[in-house]
């Protein structure tokens, strides 16, 4: 997936001319903190939520000092990149240029959500394992052996790393509803198995993140 085929229509660009007044608006009907400035097509910045609270709110946007830097991705960039600015800049919204610099439109955190919930991953029915390891012993050919051992497919993988530490995570869904043949050759293996979760369970609570995220995005 790549930002192009992500991109937003609902969601329009503030014009410098737009106030800060109607930028709050304009976040508050899309349920996002952010929102791109665009002139004649050229992407001038972001303009955050903070950014109006603390300036004059009946002032034009295109007189404010942002405080956001001018992020954004190519149209050709993967959907990991566009979560990768979202995560280091806490955004709610992405804009999307092409190969001139011109925008094209914008990415939102809830489209993202949306898309990646009907990846392949998502939509086949198994269960999910929590692996915790030091980053030495991540060896994921070994991993895949071991599912696949007790007549498994592993669908996917994601790590996750913990800031000053030499532990991570490490995130496996695999294709069958029973797993406890699977979760006995992890620690015949000595892993270490943080969680698991059947099918199920990973909904209910991806659900409720989801729905939390949600409220917070309505606040």
């Amino acid at each position: 997936m790549i930002a192009k085929t992500l991109i937003s229509n609902i969601i329009v660009p503030l014009r410098t001319s737009d106030t800060g007044e109607n930028a709050l608006e304009m976040m508050s009907d899309f349920h996002v903190r952010h929102l791109p400035v665009v002139n004649d097509k050229e992407l001038l910045g972001l303009v955050s939520e903070d950014d109006v609270l603390d300036n004059d709110a009946n002032q034009a946007v295109g007189s404010y000092s942002l405080s956001l830097p001018k992020a954004s991705v190519n149209s050709e960039s993967h959907l990991y990149e566009v979560m990768k600015l979202m995560a280091d800049f806490n955004l709610t919204v992405v804009p999307v240029i092409d190969h001139e610099q011109k925008y094209l439109g914008l990415v939102s955190m809830e489209d993202v959500l949306h898309r990646f919930a009907k990846t392949l991953p998502f939509s086949e029915p198994g269960s999910i394992i929590v692996l915790e390891m030091n980053k030495r012993d991540y060896v994921l050919s070994e991993i895949a052996r071991i599912v696949e051992q007790e007549n498994a497919v592993l669908l996917s993988t994601y790590v996750t790393t913990a800031q000053d530490s030499s532990q991570i995570e490490v995130t496996l869904k695999v294709n069958k509803q029973q797993i406890n043949s699977i979760l006995a050759s992890f620690e015949r293996f000595e892993y270490h198995v943080k969680a698991s979760f059947n099918e199920i369970e990973y909904i209910d609570t991806l659900k409720e993140r989801y729905e939390s995220l949600m409220n917070y995005l309505n606040v």
